[in-house]
């Protein structure tokens, strides 16, 4: 049975945007799906029986008669074994040269898990990080962000992350990647031999803008089903957030929407929300952990997008170059895990917290040396310890590069602060000292 022709089609579109148009119909649903005139669309807006819908390819050569087709349905995925692996566009078809994909139809885009079907995040997601595991220890159910300029490296950082974290699936959203971008998450997952786990939706910077609004809930929902379904414990990386943002600003300034702050509309603080909410830990072993990129423009931190993304997630990981060294390292002084409480010390060896502490206040004696020595003061023999303390662990724990168990982590701290400093000196509790303080030869 041909099911279109039953369905009601329209020719009568009274205002067309470059990204937007707008008929009455009836009987239509918010975020259901549309045929315009060729081209996939969806509805945004709902007033009366005024509907407006984005049209994810453009407007650009659509007549006000053209044939609108409502499909009755918001957007769907298939999800089956064989999603495992492969490389989908926005709307979830493949981009790979794989086959079309079969299995479950899912709704996409639906509400966030029940509050009482949640669980408090409390299993350690480790990332073979020290930045990330040692100081900003990740949890299962976490919702957190890297804080990057545009020119630094963080696609080839969530690779990394993707490769080394012990996670069930990986789910990649690339939005506005660059076509380099793009093959190099595919040439490293493969080379990895690590495509069995991982599932890409991808949007290119040759692709419309507007499709990358589709693509974080197409990654989500795949994730829901495996977290909620499979019992899995499932990372989803979003990159970049920034040009997501972008997007909505596209579709919200066609709408004639006054726009707030930075140009974006009201509606970003939930339209975020939407997405990171969808963080869980469910009771029984299901969890949807989200690591994603905040493009800074211009390292301006109080930008609408990083802002309201800082109220939402739990957390930020910042990126910055060293110049010290010449390695993007995940800065300890502006990068916080909110959770990190919950399993440091716990889940982790007992010395954790007073390592993580220590080092980092050593780390900050540093920075403040550094700040005499600019300033042309004199320094103290502690203060050149401090300073060669701080290179060494810059070095070994902060830069992105390395890659280390957690234990690894600690005892590359304990041997660090034993090298320049005397057991008095680093304040560290009596018993753990005596336990784990290394013999080094200074």
């Amino acid at each position: 049975m041909n099911k279109k022709a039953f369905k009601k089609i329209y020719t009568k579109i009274n205002q067309i945007t470059k990204a937007t148009c707008s008929l009455k119909a009836d009987n239509v649903g918010y975020e259901e799906l549309a045929i315009v005139d060729g081209r996939l669309a969806q509805v945004v807006k709902i007033m009366g029986n005024e509907i407006t819908l984005q049209v994810f390819a453009g407007t650009e050569g659509i007549p006000t008669n053209g044939e609108v087709m409502f499909l009755g349905h918001p957007p769907t995925l298939r999800i089956g074994p064989d999603i495992e692996g492969r490389f989908l566009n926005a709307y979830g078809d493949p981009i790979d040269g794989g086959p079309e994909l079969t299995g479950e139809e899912v709704e996409i885009g639906g509400p966030s898990v029940n509050p009482v079907r949640r669980e408090q995040p409390s299993q350690l997601i480790a990332t073979g990080i020290a930045g990330i595991d040692l100081n900003n220890t990740l949890v299962t159910g976490q919702k957190i962000p890297f804080f990057a300029d545009p020119d630094q490296p963080f696609n080839q950082i969530m690779a990394l992350v993707a490769l080394r974290t012990d996670a069930d699936k990986i789910i990649l959203a690339g939005m506005g990647l660059s076509n380099d971008d793009y093959l190099f998450y595919k040439n490293t997952f493969e080379n990895a031999g690590s495509l069995d786990r991982i599932i890409a939706f991808i949007n290119t910077t040759e692709d419309p803008p507007v499709e990358r609004l589709i693509v974080p809930d197409m990654a989500l929902s795949t994730a829901e089903y495996y977290a909620s379904e499979k019992k899995q414990k499932v990372l989803v990386l979003l990159t970049d957030m920034t040009l997501y943002a972008d997007a909505l600003s596209i579709v919200s300034n066609r709408m004639d929407q006054i726009p707030s702050k930075d140009s974006m509309p009201g509606s970003l603080y939930s339209d975020l929300a939407k997405i990171y909410e969808k963080a869980v830990q469910f009771p029984d072993g299901g969890s949807i952990t989200i690591i994603a990129v905040t493009t800074l423009s211009g390292g301006d931190i109080t930008h609408a997008i990083p802002d309201n993304t800082g109220y939402i997630t739990e957390g930020q990981l910042f990126l910055r170059r060293d110049t010290d060294i010449g390695k993007v390292i995940v800065d300890p002084f502006r990068s916080l895990s909110r959770l990190k409480q919950l399993v440091i010390g716990k889940q982790t060896r007992e010395d954790h917290p007073q390592v993580m502490n220590t080092a980092v206040r050593l780390y900050a004696d540093a920075a403040n040396a550094r700040t005499k020595q600019e300033n042309g003061f004199d320094l103290t023999n502690y203060d050149e310890r401090a300073l060669k303390f701080a290179r060494d662990y810059t070095e070994e724990l902060l830069a992105v590069d390395v890659n280390i168990k957690i234990d690894e982590m600690l005892d590359t701290g304990w041997r660090l602060m034993a090298k320049y400093f005397s057991k008095n000196e680093v304040g560290i509790r009596e018993d753990l000292v005596n336990k784990y303080w290394p013999e080094v030869k200074k």
